[in-house]
């Protein structure tokens, strides 16, 4: 056993400890919250320090430059904790600016953003994440802000962004609480690898123990190929009788995980995959008309939506538009097909342009959605790359589709040859969409 999978034995020890105090105690114990983590998490006015915070983008915002500094003082001061992430830090670092910007973007929607959180921190239970780890991590990127802006840093500024890092954490301290009786992730056997092109792979999996999870959700995978290393992927299937699992997933980029899962994986390998996430799931059977807009692996979000809608005992009227470069990029065409021939209720619109992860094309499956018809009725899932899901959301919401109608999972990864970067400067708070971004690690 490697130093990593001895440290997760420990935790896994320890956290079946605390679940028995738990169980056999007279009363629930408290989660344990580090003391700046808890207080008044209910009164926070995250409407202000949102403004204090944007308004200094300039002087400190998230940033390579501010990540970079962030992790070069975790590191110093406490060398041991690199052992704890991978090799290579390129995408954590993205991640992590992604996160910072979800959080800054979203301070005007507490109640939105504690839900968010409380997620993020079931999740980070598979990292081996403790609360005191977020006290390092405090303590790092308050060192980091402060030499990004230099003489032009202030005590204000300072506690904005602590105020809005704590009550972060506090919920998700309390998500991981919340966890304690579910596995922090769970063991799979690769039972399945279907290349679909040089790039791109279906996978299929089988786990140990039973994997909760809801068609239109993402998990993170990890291979011992690149240990500490996570990547989101979408669930491409309904919950099954057999417990098979199906992942789609795209490399040829320069990301190393998803190079691993397409061209150096096989039948009989092993995976790990963290809990599943997200909010674009059917929530009984819809009253509505649906209309699901993919591109790129988001097929493999649709398709699962699609089978579980079939299972419902009446499905709605459904339209699906699905962006590809070319028709030889609708890499699962049997499995399509077979939805439209056995569901009257579902029409298929693919939509075809020369690059598929280019932002243009990303505009014109917007537009092209646009011109499909009237869908302010409609109940609207959005899944793909995440400037995709963003113009095509931009578009629905211009047409009158109310924001808790639109479902989408924007996950960085989910096309890695055009990693997603947001523009730098102040940060415009949109509709209160059903939306979630993959997690990131302190």
């Amino acid at each position: 056993m490697n130093q990593y999978d001895t440290y997760h034995a420990l935790l896994a020890r320890q956290d079946a400890m605390r679940l028995r105090r738990r169980i056999t105690a007279p009363a629930p114990a408290p989660a344990r919250v580090p003391a700046a983590y808890g207080r008044h998490p209910d009164a926070y006015d995250g409407a202000a320090d949102q403004r204090l915070i944007t308004a200094n983008l300039p002087l400190a915002g998230p940033s390579p430059e501010l990540i970079d500094r962030l992790y070069d003082a975790m590191f110093e001061h406490h060398p041991y904790l690199r052992g704890l992430f991978p090799e290579s830090m390129a995408f954590q670092r993205a991640h992590l600016e992604q996160a910072l910007r979800h959080l800054i973007d979203h301070l005007h929607r507490p109640d939105e953003l504690r839900a968010f959180c409380t997620r993020l921190g079931r999740d980070h239970r598979k990292l081996g994440v403790r609360p005191v780890h977020y006290e390092v991590f405090e303590a790092s990127l308050a060192e980091a802000l402060r030499g990004c802006a230099g003489a032009g840093w202030s005590r204000d500024l300072e506690q904005a962004w602590l105020r809005m890092l704590r009550f972060a954490v506090a919920a998700m301290v309390a998500g991981a609480e919340e966890a304690l009786a579910e596995p922090p992730y769970w063991n799979a056997v690769v039972t399945g690898h279907r290349l679909c092109g040089p790039d791109l792979a279906v996978v299929h999996a089988r786990t140990a123990e039973p994997y909760p999870y809801r068609a239109g959700q993402y998990a993170h995978l990890q291979t011992p190929l690149l240990p500490h290393a996570w990547r989101p992927c979408f669930l491409a299937c309904a919950p099954r009788p057999d417990g098979r699992l199906e992942f789609h997933v795209r490399g040829g980029g320069a990301d190393e995980v998803f190079e691993a899962l397409v061209a150096r994986t096989g039948v009989g390998d092993r995976l790990r995959i963290g809990p599943a996430q997200g909010v674009m799931t059917v929530d009984g059977a819809p009253d509505r008309d649906v209309l699901i807009v993919a591109a790129g692996t988001g097929w493999a979000a649709a398709k699962a939506l699609l089978e579980e809608l079939e299972r419902g005992p009446r499905p709605p009227r459904t339209r699906l538009f699905l962006s590809a470069g070319t028709p030889g990029d609708l890499y699962d065409t049997p499995a399509l097909a077979a939805l439209e021939d056995r569901c009257p209720w579902l029409r298929v619109v693919p939509v075809l342009g020369r690059d598929a992860a280019a932002d243009a094309d990303h505009a014109a499956l917007a537009e092209a959605v646009a011109r499909g018809g009237d869908w302010s009725a409609h109940l609207a899932y959005v899944s793909g790359p995440p400037a995709m899901a963003s113009a095509t959301v931009r578009q629905l919401s211009a047409l009158g589709v109310p924001a808790d109608r639109i479902r989408h999972d924007p996950l960085t990864g989910a096309d890695p040859r055009r990693p997603h970067r947001y523009p730098h400067g102040r940060p415009q708070p949109g509709p209160a969409v059903r939306h979630a971004e993959g997690p990131v690690r302190p």
